[in-house]
C-alpha cells in the first residue's frame, strides 16, 4: 500500500518554482529535455525591460535538479542588473546544461540546446560561460542567430574571458584607490580563488603590475601550469578565507561569501569574476560592511564579459569594448562613495542604480 503522507524531508523537493528563494519575479523559466542527446537544460529570463535577455550558459555537474534551477535564477537576475548598471540595452538570461562538460559535451548536445534557444525567437540570447568554450558558440550558431561570443573568424567577438578580467582587474584598482588612497597594487597581497579562463587573465594582469600573487584552485595540474607561468605562489594552507591579504579575487562559483566564511574573512578589500559571491545580499552585505571590507559588487565589475558579447549585437570595434571595461573604474568609484554617502552596503547602492534605470524604461514604455 502506498502512503499518502508526505514526509517533513520531501517537502523542499515538491516547492514551486515560484516559491523558490532566488525567484525574483523571473518572466520566464524553460526546461528543455531530450532524450537523444541527453540534453538537461534550463534557461531563466529575468527581466526584459531594457532588452532582450542577454547571458551564458553554464554546463556544470550539479548535485541535483533544484541546485541548478536555484543556480540560473540566481545568474540571470544578476545579468539584469549587471547589464542595466553597465548602460546596456539588454536584460537578464541565463542557461545551465546539467552534465559534465569534459565527458558530456557533444556537438549534437549543443546544437540542440541551440535549438531551444531559437523556439525564443530571440527572448534570450545566450554566450559562453563555465564549462563552455568559443568552439561551443560557433556551434550553437549553425542553428540560431540568438548567440553571441562566437568566433571572431566568424564575425564574432571572441573569447569574453580576457575583457572579463580586465573589467575586474580596473574594479580591483578603483577599490584599491578607495581603500588605500592609491590604485596601485604593486607589492599588494592578493588571493585568487579559482584560475579559470577568467582567473587565469586576471594573475597576468595583476603580476605585470607587480602584485604579491597567490593562487588557489581545485585543479592541483592548473595550479602548477598557472604558477610557473605567471611565478604565482599557489597556496597551500587550510583557510584560504582566514589568510591577512589586502584583496580576496574569488573567480569561481558564487556564494563564498556565506555564514560559514564570513566571520573569517581578513581581507581588506573583495574584488572577483565569480557570480553571486554574496550567498545572502543584504546579510552579508551589511557584516561585510560592518568589518569595514570594500566589496566591489561583482555583477559591476565582472561586466566585461556582457560588454564584449554586446559589441556582436551593436557592431562596435575593439577599441569601444576596452573603453567601456575601463570605465567600469569609475562606475565602482561612484558605487563606493555613494554607498558610503547614503550609509548603505556597496551591494544595494549597485542594485539602487540598476533598479532605478530599469523602472525609469519601464515608466517610458508605458506612456
Amino acid at each position: 500500500m502506498v502512503s499518502d503522507v508526505i514526509n517533513a524531508s520531501d517537502l523542499k523537493k515538491i516547492d514551486p518554482v515560484f516559491g523558490q528563494f532566488s525567484f525574483d519575479d523571473h518572466e520566464q523559466i524553460v526546461f528543455c529535455n531530450d532524450k537523444d542527446t541527453g540534453l538537461k537544460a534550463i534557461i531563466g529570463i529575468h527581466n526584459t525591460v531594457l532588452g532582450p535577455a542577454l547571458g551564458g550558459t553554464r554546463m556544470w555537474q550539479y548535485n541535483n535538479e533544484w541546485e541548478a534551477l536555484n543556480d540560473v535564477l540566481r545568474l540571470s537576475r544578476g545579468m539584469t542588473f549587471k547589464a542595466a548598471i553597465t548602460g546596456l540595452n539588454l536584460g537578464g538570461g541565463k542557461a545551465v546544461i546539467i552534465g559534465d562538460a569534459k565527458t558530456q559535451k557533444t556537438p549534437e548536445l549543443m546544437k540542440k540546446f541551440g535549438e531551444f534557444v531559437h523556439s525564443l525567437s530571440g527572448k534570450y540570447i545566450t554566450a559562453e560561460d563555465v564549462g563552455m568554450e568559443t568552439a561551443d558558440m560557433d556551434l550553437v550558431r549553425e542553428v540560431t542567430p540568438y548567440v553571441t561570443g562566437i568566433s571572431e573568424s566568424k564575425g564574432g567577438a571572441g573569447n569574453p574571458s580576457p575583457i572579463t578580467a580586465y573589467g575586474v582587474f580596473m574594479g580591483m584598482k578603483a577599490a584599491a584607490k578607495y581603500k588605500f588612497g592609491s590604485d596601485v597594487l604593486e607589492d599588494r597581497k592578493i588571493i585568487v580563488q579559482g584560475i579559470g579562463h577568467v582567473g587565469e587573465c586576471l594573475v597576468e594582469h595583476l603580476t605585470n603590475e607587480g602584485a604579491k600573487v597567490i593562487i588557489s584552485d581545485i585543479n592541483q595540474e592548473r595550479l602548477e601550469e598557472v604558477s610557473k607561468k605567471y611565478g604565482a605562489t599557489i597556496y597551500t594552507g587550510n583557510d584560504i578565507y582566514s589568510e591577512a591579504v589586502d584583496i580576496y579575487a574569488p573567480c569561481a562559483l558564487g556564494a563564498t561569501i556565506n555564514d560559514d566564511t564570513i566571520n573569517r574573512i581578513q581581507a581588506k578589500i573583495i574584488a572577483g569574476a565569480a557570480n553571486n559571491q554574496l550567498a545572502e545580499e543584504v546579510k552579508h552585505g551589511t557584516i561585510l560592511q560592518e568589518k569595514g571590507i570594500v566589496y566591489a559588487p561583482d555583477f559591476l565589475i565582472n561586466a566585461g564579459g556582457i560588454i564584449n558579447v554586446y559589441a556582436e549585437l551593436e557592431g562596435y570595434d575593439k577599441k569601444e569594448i576596452m573603453r567601456k571595461t575601463q570605465n567600469i573604474y569609475n562606475t565602482t568609484l561612484e558605487i563606493l562613495s555613494n554607498a558610503d554617502t547614503n550609509g548603505v552596503t556597496t551591494n544595494q547602492a549597485a542594485l539602487n542604480i540598476a533598479k532605478s534605470r530599469i523602472e525609469a524604461r519601464k515608466n517610458e514604455n508605458s506612456k
